[in-house]
């Protein structure tokens, strides 16, 4: 009895104390930046060069710098433009600090041999017209972003074995998407409704998590230690369950496992170590289908950064932030950046970080700061997520005289995914090639709408698959382009062997490739500041999924008025960093943005007339 009236007690100081402080974050905190639905008319896609170049390459100098900034943001990925939109729409000016020579982050597109590839936006669920992520983009983007909905099936996982290929199709809606892996396990139909009613279960409890970033951390851990949290919600129940661990339970053959573990690249842990409730919020994801921004991936920081730049905020390039700077309090009050060979110092009351936890605490802060405890506490709770190769592919030919579709193929070798993941990544770099677990193929120029009209009678073709730094560690320190016969070697030795792949995948393109480059683990290290050539940050495995460490990771540092935005706030993924932008800008506003644009999606969804009968 002792042990409940506890237990009772905590729940009730808890929710006390959440509601009390979801209240002031609610209201009585700064200007609501959803108040009104800024949505307009679509504008024609921009192609020409310079009108692009002056929204996403305005290079860093002194004399852009604006006056009397309310915040600092370092980095352009979504996680960081968004943050900066959102407190601009709030009437706030704010400077974004770009390290590459382009604004976008992951988001951000490149030439090679003259064609466009996206380095991060392979596809992305969730955008169904009617939805609330749907709704918050626009709210972002002012209705400005096109979406295109990839095929159906959208991924096709293929098993490559000494017996011969077999295809599973993934389709779009649920109910499709269900009958399609029943077509292909008849007799695992019972165990294939068992997975899919576990992964809505826990999927429902996604707004758990960000609950939990409110919630006052003593009461966190508290309730954490009487094991209250995983009591009450399905999805920190099933944080701690490992993805293999479920599909042992549900006696699932080892063809089923694998299928049904295809996504994991998309957040980069094998099943293993895999959290299910991170699988199950990437299953269902997905579950409706998939969706490409019209245009490219760069169009997603084309039509952010003017409204940044609408209250007199700016996004610079060619900014990188040496440090955070402290005052004599020790609170962030401006960042210092490089300018040639000198130093610039740039002051505002709030500075806010796209950059990563690892970044920002281990080379951003000063060094008596990294030492501080709560630094100190969340950097002993994660590690470096997996690194990867990309290899992009121009080739000559149409979408259609080639044969190519926006749909995505994931290439896997093994039905024990573990074990091929672990021995491929214990081995040295010179045996791995012959031994790579999985490949991801797609084609972006199949999936745009709008690339025909770009790049007429051209097509492109992108493969990832997973790497580790330390194959490539040894030229960390050389220049970017400049690193040696024995390093490009050992690209092309991976360059190769998915190339052999690929022809088996897709033999039409025998003759029609024009020309392949490859991205190491060191690209991702220069061109998009990975420490580690990570793409998702943090690594989102068991121990990072677990309710105290989710709690942990926060918006707000233990530095004052240093904020953390992106993809290590929340979860990994474009709405993972999205999601944690609007954290981030809600702790700084002190308001729930969250209810906010639910608020103002209700009323603008109460406007529309209802279709008559």
């Amino acid at each position: 009895m002792t042990l409940w009236l506890c237990w009772a007690l905590v729940l009730v100081a808890g929710v006390a104390l959440l509601v009390t402080r979801v209240r002031r974050l609610g209201g009585g905190g700064g200007p609501n930046p959803f108040s009104k639905d800024v949505r307009r008319p679509r504008g024609p896609l921009v192609t020409d060069k310079e009108a692009r170049k002056r929204v996403l390459k305005q290079a860093f100098s002194a004399s852009r710098v604006p006056d009397q900034l309310d915040a600092i943001v370092i980095g352009s990925g979504i996680g960081g433009l968004a943050t900066a939109a959102t407190l601009a729409k709030a009437g706030k000016r704010v400077l974004v600090l770009e390290q590459h020579t382009k604004a976008g982050g992951c988001c951000h597109t490149f030439k090679q041999s003259g064609l466009e590839f996206d380095t991060g936006i392979h596809y992305v669920g969730w955008l169904k017209e009617d939805g609330f992520n749907r709704f918050l983009l626009d709210q972002i983007t002012e209705g400005q972003l096109d979406w295109a909905p990839l095929d159906s099936p959208f991924d096709v996982v293929v098993l490559e074995e000494p017996s011969g290929r077999r295809e599973f199709s993934m389709y779009s809606g649920e109910k499709a998407y269900v009958q399609g892996l029943k077509e292909k396990f008849p007799h695992e139909e019972a165990t294939i409704d068992k997975y899919m009613k576990m992964v809505k279960e826990v999927a429902k409890g996604v707004p758990h998590i960000i609950k939990l970033k409110f919630i006052p951390l003593p009461v966190v851990r508290l309730m954490d230690k009487l094991g209250l949290l995983a009591f009450f919600s399905p999805f920190l129940r099933a944080a701690t369950q490992s993805l293999a661990d479920v599909l042992n339970q549900l006696h699932a053959s080892p063809d089923l496992k694998t299928v049904l573990s295809y996504i994991f690249p998309t957040y980069g842990v094998p099943p293993k170590n895999a959290s299910f409730s991170m699988h199950s919020i990437l299953i269902t994801h997905y579950l409706h289908g998939a969706f490409y921004p019209q245009g490219g991936s760069s169009e997603i920081a084309f039509h952010i950064i003017p409204v940044i730049q609408r209250t007199g905020g700016a996004v610079l390039t060619r900014a990188t932030v040496e440090s955070v700077l402290l005052d004599s309090a020790g609170r962030a009050c401006g960042v210092s950046v490089k300018k040639g060979h000198d130093l610039m110092n740039i002051y505002a009351p709030i500075v806010i970080s796209s950059a990563g936890i690892f970044n920002t605490y281990e080379r951003l802060l000063p060094e008596k700061a990294r030492c501080l405890p709560g630094i100190q506490t969340q950097l002993g709770m994660v590690q470096h997520g997996l690194s990867t190769l990309c290899i992009f592919i121009c080739l000559q030919g149409s979408k259609s005289d080639l044969g190519l579709e926006a749909k995505n193929h994931y290439i896997y070798f093994d039905t024990d995914i573990d074990k091929a993941m672990e021995k491929y990544l214990s081995l040295s770099r010179d045996k791995a090639v012959a031994h790579i677990p999985f490949f991801y193929i797609t084609s972006p120029s199949a999936k745009d709408p709008a690339w025909e009209n770009r790049f007429p009678d051209k097509s492109t073709l992108i493969i990832i698959l997973p790497a580790r730094y330390e194959w490539f560690e040894e030229w960390q320190d050389e220049p970017q382009g400049k690193r040696g016969s024995d390093y490009e070697a050992l690209k092309d030795s991976f360059i190769d062997a998915s190339m052999s792949v690929l022809m088996r995948i897709y033999p039409q393109l025998e003759g029609k490739v024009e020309n392949v480059s490859a991205g190491s683990p060191l690209s991702n290290r220069f061109f998009l500041a990975a420490p580690r050539g990570e793409l998702y940050g943090v690594d989102h495995d068991l121990s990072r999924l677990q309710p105290h460490v989710i709690a942990a990771m926060r918006a707000q540092s233990p530095i004052p008025n240093l904020y953390l935005t992106g993809q290590d706030v929340l979860t990994c993924g474009f709405f993972g960093a999205l999601y944690g932008a609007i954290l981030c800008s809600s702790s700084i506003l002190q308001r729930n943005l969250y209810q906010d644009v639910l608020r103002l999606r209700s009323q603008v969804l109460a406007a529309v007339p209802k279709k008559m009968n």
